[in-house]
């Protein structure tokens, strides 16, 4: 009788249970979220990134360096993996070098990863990377590899762990604001503390995006700002008023990872600066801008990831003539000799010297979450553009994936000035941007756009 009762039992719920219908969506699991991160603080003593006028290396920390990943999964499996770097940049080489690897290694593309670099100018200089405006000599040289080396390993194992701690999570998106940005270009550093008034253009905007697992508990912080982390010139190595950021936001959020992404402040700097008491509270700050937003109501998004990923070839201008760059190394001194050296070296071996560059660029959509990233210093035209053209919610992020120089949009090529006519000097590349750089820039986030199914501005 026991028997006959189960069999029934069994088949009444086969046929009675409730299945899809023709046509009928199945239920679907929804965002799933793995975090991880490391320490990159170098142990020995190498020279630091950022300014050009340092005589000499790292003596000690402040706080230490960061790389934080964060793996997203939508409800159809597919994945995006984002690494937060508490460096000044990186360059394309190395950067091919980690994407590539996380190709092999996962079948992760170009559009499923994305770099993102702070800018501190407390991090260390990388292999490849700004050789001529430091005194290097093959010591120094061979230390840098070294760290760059163990940094890749680093950023492939960080991936490998945030995947293997994949758990359910609900994801959340809203823009904060904070002011201490000011625009470098149109306000005087040494008395910016008198005025009254500040000019822009700027971008307040401070994008927040949290998972929060299945107990309630923040697991994730994603958050950022267009500001420059050059509060600090001192020899100690820190992530500058964005790794006080994080600090202060894991310390609010314990368990939580706070992962920080520089926006469009290539030509952003926090005023006034030069003191760890500054960085310190610009960093709590900004904390306390994320930490408002976490405490209201957020957008929930949709467990659907839509990803983009192209490189546009960008025109340079003609390189200086050889009687310049003689002109230029007997006349000039520190890093803008070495260059005109470095040039001149280039012209009487027959070395090719680039005429392109190409140039990265990236469409997300999380949900209704729009994330735009761009490739190097990116100047605030940019962001405020694309939130004109693709809603005041969009997610503008610069220094992404490769960091080749300043990307000035074409009213600071007019204007000219560091951004606009020098700053290529100090990255190594002959010349600078061809005229239509902007132009060719938003031709193509458009037809990133166009392929992850993105509107412009409906709000």
């Amino acid at each position: 009788m026991r028997g006959t009762l189960l069999v029934f039992g069994f088949t009444f719920f086969i046929f009675f249970s409730p299945i899809p219908s023709e046509g009928q969506e199945p239920v679907r699991a929804g965002w799933k979220a793995g975090v991880a991160r490391a320490v990159i603080t170098p142990d020995d003593a190498l020279w630091m990134a950022g300014y050009a006028a340092r005589t000499k290396p790292s003596e000690g920390v402040l706080h230490d360096l960061w790389a934080k990943a964060l793996v997203l999964e939508d409800e159809n499996g597919k994945q995006a993996v984002c690494i937060a770097f508490d460096l000044s940049g990186m360059p394309k080489s190395m950067s091919d070098r980690i994407r590539e690897r996380l190709y092999k290694k996962f079948q992760l593309s170009k559009s499923q990863i994305l770099l993102n670099f702070s800018h501190t100018h407390s991090g260390p200089v990388l292999k490849d990377y700004l050789y001529h405006i430091y005194p290097l000599d093959s010591a120094d040289i061979r230390e840098i590899e070294v760290y760059s080396a163990k940094l890749e390993d680093q950023a492939i194992a960080l991936v490998q762990e945030a995947i293997n701690s994949l758990k359910p999570v609900k994801l959340y998106a809203e823009n904060g604001v904070s002011r201490f940005q000011v625009n470098r270009r149109n306000n005087n550093e040494s008395d910016v503390h008198l005025q009254s008034k500040l000019n822009g253009p700027n971008d307040y905007a401070v994008p927040v995006l949290k998972a929060v697992d299945t107990l309630g508990n923040i697991s994730a912080i994603l958050f950022g700002y267009a500001c420059h982390p050059t509060v600090l010139s001192e020899n100690k190595w820190s992530g500058d008023y964005v790794g006080f950021a994080q600090i202060e936001l894991e310390k609010s959020f314990p368990g939580a990872t706070a992962m920080f992404f520089q926006g469009a402040g290539g030509d952003q700097n926090p005023l006034p600066r030069r003191s760890v008491a500054l960085a310190e509270q610009y960093g709590k700050e900004l904390a306390a801008a994320v930490e408002r937003v976490l405490a209201e109501e957020m957008r929930a998004l949709s467990p659907q990831l839509f990803l983009s990923y192209s490189e546009v070839d960008l025109p340079l201008n003609s390189p200086p003539s050889k009687e310049a760059l003689t002109k230029m190394v007997r006349e000039s001194s520190g890093h803008y000799r070495s260059w005109a050296r470095m040039y001149m070296g280039k012209l009487e071996n027959d070395e090719e010297i680039r005429t392109h560059y190409p140039y990265p660029l990236q469409v997300w959509r999380l949900g209704d979450q729009t994330i735009i990233s761009l490739g190097g210093e990116v100047v605030v035209d940019y962001a405020i553009k694309l939130k004109n053209t693709y809603g005041r919610s969009t997610f503008v992020f610069g220094y992404s994936n490769d960091v080749m120089a300043y990307i000035p949009s074409a009213r600071v090529l007019m204007e000219g000035g560091y951004e606009g006519a020098t700053s290529q000097i100090a990255v190594g590349l002959p010349a600078t941007w061809g005229s239509n750089i902007e132009t060719l820039i938003f031709q193509e986030i458009e037809r990133l756009a166009i392929r992850t199914d993105l509107a412009r501005r409906t709000e």
